[in-house]
């Protein structure tokens, strides 16, 4: 009898630390291949799979593409290349980011769930913003289990928050607790799957850079939005599933409603940024020529003098909004911050 034998496990900020507890727990005999993404940066250097390997008994690595699944093995994700699972292979693409990441947790949650149904084990870990929120719902949708942390217990409570509202997942525990309902559902008998969305399918080729996923605009996922693609300026589509609301561009951007929102704020922090920058030069250019103007007695030198003020004036107004937006106690937390924190942490040995 099939088992629960595919356990893809996704985290963020604050994830290594959760991550070298979770494998320290488990047994040197688990019948299930491990599959991780921990987002990173793209040209960092990855010593995750080492770091796993030291800190419990199963082996890990950064596998090769169309490599054969191995059970009692944690593949993890290498920089700059999704994460996928096919039928007892793995695949690694650079396909289009989702949530701003690649590796990116969904696309990995979603071709396990494609593909292995409801023999799939999904966890959400530390991290911030809601990535994995989506490809945890295609876990449940295909009969799998869904398991996340204790959004208390986590470093970075973001990922696994989403999760638990909007999932209904199988278990909310702390990492101890949690390895414990790993190595039960893996032992446990697996009930019948769902059926595979033609979405999913359409999705799941997309991070597999399949030409079979760019059809006619009418086999898109979702509906036309008015929102463009922060990436590559495409129109968004609309996807909605579950309780979430998630968007996705014709060649395969993807992000969630919140990391949307992260991308549009970060977006226009570079923009107002290029605003004091150029004011900056004009001001520059203005000083230089009223001094040439001076020099030949012009009368003009208190024009130029004048817009070099206003622009200062201007220059100041704009950084004192962009200061303020940064340090303020009531605004969001910017996407890049917590993505160079998440990166930070996945290239970095775990603490002592």
């Amino acid at each position: 009898m099939p088992t629960h034998d595919v356990v893809v496990i996704g985290a963020s900020a604050g994830g290594l630390e959760a991550l070298t507890n979770l494998v320290a727990a488990l047994p040197r005999d688990l019948p299930a291949a491990l599959f991780v993404v921990v987002h990173i940066a793209p040209t960092a250097t990855s010593t995750l799979p080492a770091i796993l390997s030291r800190h419990g008994p199963l082996a890990g690595k950064h596998p090769t593409d169309d490599e054969a699944i191995a059970l009692g093995t944690i593949y993890v994700a290498p920089p700059d290349h999704h994460l996928l699972v096919r039928p007892g292979r793995v695949r690694l693409t650079r396909g289009p980011r989702e949530n701003g990441h690649r590796p990116a947790v969904d696309p990995l949650f979603r071709s396990a769930a494609l593909h292995y149904g409801s023999r799939v084990i999904g966890v959400v870990l530390s991290g911030n913003l809601d990535d994995g929120s989506a490809g945890l719902v295609a876990v449940k949708e295909r009969g799998g289990v869904a398991l996340v942390q204790d959004p208390s217990e986590a470093s970075f409570p973001g990922m696994p928050r989403s999760a638990v509202d909007t999932v209904a997942v199988n278990a909310c525990l702390p990492i101890a607790a949690l390895a414990e309902e790993i190595v039960r559902w893996v032992r446990a008998p697996v009930a019948e799957g769902g059926p595979v969305s033609e979405d999913m399918r359409i999705e799941t080729d997309m991070a597999d850079v399949d030409s079979a996923a760019y059809g006619p605009l009418s086999e898109h996922p979702g509906t036309p939005s008015v929102y463009g693609c922060p990436e590559c300026g495409g129109v968004l589509w609309e996807v909605r599933e579950a309780d979430l609301i998630r968007f996705r561009c014709r060649v395969g951007h993807a992000y969630s409603s919140d990391s949307l929102l992260a991308e549009q704020s970060e977006r226009l922090e570079s923009a107002l940024w290029a605003a004091p920058r150029a004011l900056e030069e004009e001001r520059s250019l203005s000083e230089r020529l009223a001094a040439r103007a001076r020099e030949r007695g012009s009368g003009v030198a208190s024009r130029f003098e004048q817009r070099a003020r206003d622009a200062t004036v201007r220059s100041d107004l704009i950084r004192s909004v962009l200061v303020s937006g940064q340090t303020g106690d009531d605004q969001p937390p910017r996407s890049g911050n917590g993505r160079r924190r998440a990166r930070a942490d996945a290239a970095s040995p775990p603490p002592s």
